[in-house]
């Protein structure tokens, strides 16, 4: 079981630092496709985005052990291996959050290259989660995951690894 915001990492941050104060967030994000090439999509519970499963990175882990962690928190699924084609540093866009709080997050991507378990419709931090289609997403599908898709294609076609 996931720990709460409160007791995590970058919550014990938040709490040290003030409402106001921007802070920087580091975590993963990762992409699971189905064997007929659909995608993970979880709706978020704090703002009901679309999103791919992903959080912040804990004290004492590595990005891999937080992007394996949150497709098992966030949908269910147990990744087995992943590889990174992506790190994004949202260096201008600190919009406050829900909770009106202000984040520049640094986030790697990760395409999940096995996994194993059934994707759970609702988590601790999710209320739906469901295989879509890449060309058939969810009203509400956060821009990440439009990103991740194509910066996934170029890095599959190209091995371009993305990085801003």
């Amino acid at each position: 079981m996931a720990s709460s915001w409160e007791e995590s990492y970058i919550g014990g941050l938040r709490t040290l630092a003030g409402d106001d104060r921007v802070l920087i967030s580091i975590g993963a994000h990762s992409l699971v496709r189905d064997p007929q090439g659909r995608i993970a999509l979880i709706q978020r519970s704090d703002d009901r985005t679309w999103a791919l499963p992903g959080g912040t990175i804990e004290l004492g882990e590595t990005l891999r052990d937080c992007a394996v962690r949150e497709v098992r928190e966030e949908c269910g699924l147990i990744a087995h291996s992943v590889t990174p084609f992506g790190l994004y540093t949202r260096a201008k866009d600190w919009s406050p959050n829900v909770f009106g709080h202000r984040y520049q997050h640094i986030a790697l991507l990760c395409r999940v290259d096995s996994y194993e378990g059934e994707i759970l419709r609702e988590t601790d931090e999710s209320v739906d989660a469901g295989w879509f289609s890449p060309d058939a997403l969810p009203e509400g599908t956060g821009g990440l995951v439009l990103r991740a898709l194509e910066d996934l294609a170029a890095f599959e076609r190209n091995g371009v690894f993305a990085l801003d």
